[in-house]
């Protein structure tokens, strides 16, 4: 068996889909951003909490994850980051508004075990709101 050859850089390797690194996006960790984004609007979805603020500095997409101690122990409230890290890389390069800060927050119970393609929806319908 012959492996596939690889494609060559001028020819399209997805149809519609960007080349992998193309967008990234950068995760806040700052507190006085949260806070800025807590003073914001909100979106509530039965996963999460969605936070979103428009600023002027750059045009870059800037998305943060929070789980209070709620959530439950350590072991959940890291699930349930990863779980919110995972939609908003598939989600927010797509749906998302560039120049915005979004922060995401896990709720009780519900982020960490809601169907995952439940969660994907949820997030484009607050986005979706929120403009």
């Amino acid at each position: 068996m012959i492996p596939p050859e690889a494609p060559l850089p001028n020819e399209t390797v997805g149809q519609g889909m960007p080349p992998a690194g193309f967008f990234r996006l950068e995760t806040l960790t700052a507190r006085a951003d949260f806070l800025r984004a807590a003073r914001a609007k909100r979106v509530v979805t039965p996963g999460f909490v969605l936070q979103y603020r428009p600023r002027d500095e750059d045009d870059m997409i800037r998305v943060g994850f929070t789980c209070s101690k709620k959530v439950g122990n350590a072991v959940a409230r890291n699930r349930a980051k990863r779980r919110l890290r995972e939609i908003a890389r598939l989600v927010l390069p797509v749906h998302g508004t560039a120049g915005t800060d979004y922060v995401l927050i896990g709720r009780a119970e519900v982020t960490a075990n809601r169907p995952f393609d439940m969660m994907l929806d949820d997030l484009r319908d607050a986005l979706s709101r929120a403009t």
